[in-house]
Order: C-alpha cells, then sequence, then structure tokens
C-alpha cells in the first residue's frame, strides 16, 4: 500500500458514526500498524486534515482544511455562491435556521447554514452529514434519488427520536408526497423540538429537470406558518434555480 492509500485510509476511519476516533482506533479501522498510522496522522495534523478534538485530546477529527478543498469542487462552490443572497433573504424574513443541502451518496451534506434566532435544537453543522429519512432537507433530496438510493436507505430506517419514521411503506407514501406537493416536512424526527420543512432546488439537464438541492427551515412548529414557510421557501428557490450556470 502506498503512503497516498494509507493517508486516505486513516481519513477514511471517519464516518457518521465515527467522527471521532483515537490514535488505536484510527490505526485499527484503517488497517494499519500503530507506528505508521502515528507517523502519517502526525503529518496529517501538520497539515490541517486532522485535527485534536481539543488541547491535550486523545482524539483525532476531520480538519477543516479538508471541507475547504471540499469548498471548491465545482457543484458546491458554485451552488453555495448563487444560493447565498436567498439564504440571506429567507433568513431575514424569517429569523429562522436556514439550510442548503446536496445529497452525498445515502446522506445529506449540509454546504451552508444561517443560524436563527429562534431557541430550536439544531444538530447540523455546515460540512456535517445526516441521514436523509429524518430530515427536511434530506426527505426532498431522498424523494428525487435515484431508486438504488431510496431501496438502500429503506432498509435502514433508523430511529433517531421516539418520532422518527422507521416504517419504509409510511416513509415511501411521505416521498410520493413531496414529489406530488412540492415540499417535505419533518415533526421531531431529527431532535427533539425542532420541525422542519424544505423544497427542491433544479436545473435543467439535457432532456429533463435535475434536482441538485434542497432548501430548507428548522422552526419549533409547522402548525401555524408552515405555508407562509414553505412559498418563501419555494420563490428562493426558483431564484437559485434560475441563476445555476
Amino acid at each position: 500500500m502506498s503512503v497516498t492509500a494509507r493517508a486516505l485510509a486513516l481519513l477514511s476511519a471517519f464516518d457518521e458514526r465515527h467522527r471521532r476516533l483515537t490514535l488505536t482506533e484510527l490505526a485499527r479501522r484503517a488497517g494499519l500498524p500503530l507506528a505508521t498510522a502515528h507517523r502519517l496522522t502526525g503529518e496529517l495534523l501538520s497539515w490541517g486534515a486532522l485535527e485534536r478534538l481539543s488541547p491535550g485530546s486523545p482524539y483525532y477529527v476531520i480538519g477543516r482544511r479538508i471541507w475547504d478543498l471540499g469548498l471548491l469542487a465545482p457543484v458546491q462552490s458554485g451552488l453555495r455562491q448563487v444560493a447565498s443572497p436567498f439564504l440571506h433573504d429567507i433568513y431575514a424574513a424569517t429569523l429562522a435556521t436556514v439550510h442548503l443541502a446536496v445529497r452525498d451518496g445515502d446522506e445529506v451534506l449540509y454546504v451552508d447554514r444561517l443560524s436563527g434566532h429562534q431557541s430550536v435544537p439544531v444538530v447540523s453543522e455546515i460540512g456535517s452529514r445526516l441521514p436523509l429519512h429524518c430530515t427536511g432537507v434530506g426527505k426532498v433530496l431522498l424523494a428525487h434519488a435515484p431508486a438504488d438510493v431510496q431501496r438502500r436507505v429503506l432498509g435502514d430506517l433508523r430511529r433517531i427520536t421516539p418520532y422518527t419514521i422507521t416504517q419504509p411503506g409510511r416513509l415511501s407514501a411521505q416521498l410520493e408526497r413531496t414529489r406530488r406537493e412540492g415540499y417535505a416536512q419533518t415533526v421531531e424526527e431529527m431532535s427533539l423540538g425542532g420541525c422542519s420543512v424544505a423544497v427542491p432546488i433544479r436545473r435543467p439537464t439535457t432532456g429533463k429537470v435535475e434536482v441538485v438541492a434542497a432548501l430548507g427551515l428548522v422552526v419549533p412548529t409547522l402548525k401555524r406558518d408552515k405555508p407562509r414557510l414553505v412559498a418563501a421557501l419555494q420563490v428562493a428557490a426558483e431564484g437559485i434555480s434560475r441563476s445555476l450556470p
């Protein structure tokens, strides 16, 4: 195994369920001798690909340098730049947490976020990945994902809160409704006390219209303002869609 392959194996040791790892855990998950993992981890730490969880902590986490490089990817960098003024408009109108997200494999990747003023539990961060089946933006992206992605996700519906939907038939019905009505919602499915609503961002491609991202809001409740929030999101999403290259 080359040095590059070993370094990539260390970085690949992290995933949604393993966000922080000790050196021993890194070596084991990467399949590397402890001494090799120690040497390469030191180099990755110096470059910024890895960071300590806190000064003196035995835990390593993915470094900010990796996220900064990821933002240079054409889809993400162009999308964030185009969407930024629309996110600020929605935030100014609602004072709620605003999310811009894309699908990354079988997860939702948050590429931008504006934190709201309302006291609502929000677990997402820019660069974080969360399940598709229990987030508003995730449901939008899952509803428009390829059939194989939907099969995998529907086959592994983890319960995050007591309100997380874990019945494949019930979630499938919600996804159909999302495609029909043009928005998705969650009610305390990712975090207690937090509800979300989201809409798709579309871009015309050769012969069809592709859903490339989702735009969403997190609020304490959807009982009163859902129609207004959905309308605001749809106007912004249409503006983003028209502005995409």
